[in-house]
């Protein structure tokens, strides 16, 4: 008897988590980034140690999730978001004096496999499973675009074409999104969650600032006066021994780090209710049209 109700429960345990494996929805929250510009009063830190919030900005997406089983999932995801940062926000008096901003606005798409921590399927244990509470962890790979600009005279100037540091680095770069969230499921099928992602990113020019300052008469006349904005600060405004700081040569970012940028966001999604594997096999597939059982010719016997 035993065996007969363990064999009834694993079927309709497999017959459920057949039905219910896609859910597709979007997510809204916060941007902010590590790098070379903005930061704190000491020198540049890792992870959030050095993240200015008056800098945070936004980030919106959608994405589509498939469940293999209770333990893992993979998420597909397509998202737009901001991040910036700007020089004059900075206590440390090297950076405030160097006097550079940027914005940069981010498009990126991301496979993320989510490793289940902690479910529990049936919160409050009154049986009727309107309620389920996943917790979750992933890491996974990503390709973005992205394309520093900087405000100037009014508006934002695209920063790349200009080669401020002498270097013609990429719009396109891969990145590792890591990180984990949460999500609660309603009836089966509303699910709202909350998820943090940190992208560890392989191109330090988030912001383009990597290297050091290079001759202005190589650069163009609008890319000499973007490269070094010391000029721009009010005479006095600044410590002069910082000032020599800035001539060519001289230390303009940090490249033994590269950037990076993470965000925070609230998500929701809707379950979709599928056709279990038993129903496939038998009358089809999303792929191949559904079959028909001919009708079979009564004769009459006279």
């Amino acid at each position: 008897m035993r065996l007969i109700t363990f064999i009834v429960i694993l079927f309709c345990g497999t017959y459920l988590s057949a039905q219910y494996r896609w859910d597709y929805g979007f997510d809204l929250g916060a941007s902010n980034y590590l790098g070379d510009i903005g930061g704190k009063e000491k020198a540049r830190r890792n992870f959030v140690s050095d993240m200015k919030m008056a800098e945070t900005r936004w980030n919106m997406g959608g994405f589509a999730r498939y469940k293999f089983s209770h333990l893992l999932a993979v998420k597909m995801d397509l998202s737009y978001l901001r991040i910036q940062g700007d020089d004059k926000l900075s206590s440390n008096p090297g950076r405030h004096a160097r006097n550079l901003n940027f914005r940069n606005d981010i498009f990126s798409l991301e496979v993320t496999p989510q490793f289940t921590l902690y479910e529990n399927q049936d919160i409050g244990s009154n049986y009727r499973f309107r309620t389920a509470f996943k917790l979750y962890a992933f890491a996974g790979v990503g390709v973005f675009h992205h394309n520093p600009k900087a405000s100037f005279m009014g508006d934002w100037v695209p920063l790349q074409p200009l080669h401020t540091e002498g270097v013609n680095y990429s719009l396109w770069q891969f990145d590792v999104p890591m990180g984990g969230g949460f999500y609660f499921t309603f009836k089966k099928r509303y699910r709202f969650g909350f998820e943090y992602s940190w992208r560890k990113c392989f191109t330090d020019y988030l912001d383009d600032i990597s290297g050091n300052y290079v001759n202005p008469n190589t650069l163009s006349s609008l890319g000499a006066k973007l490269a070094n904005r010391t000029g721009e600060l009010p005479a006095g405004a600044e410590p002069a021994s910082t000032l020599s700081y800035f001539k060519p040569g001289a230390k303009r970012g940090d490249p033994s780090h590269k950037d990076n940028f993470m965000t925070a966001s609230l998500n929701y999604s809707y379950v979709i209710r599928g056709k279990s594997y038993f129903y496939r096999s038998r009358y089809g597939s999303f792929f191949f049209k559904k079959t028909r059982r001919k009708a079979r010719k009564i004769r009459a016997k006279f």
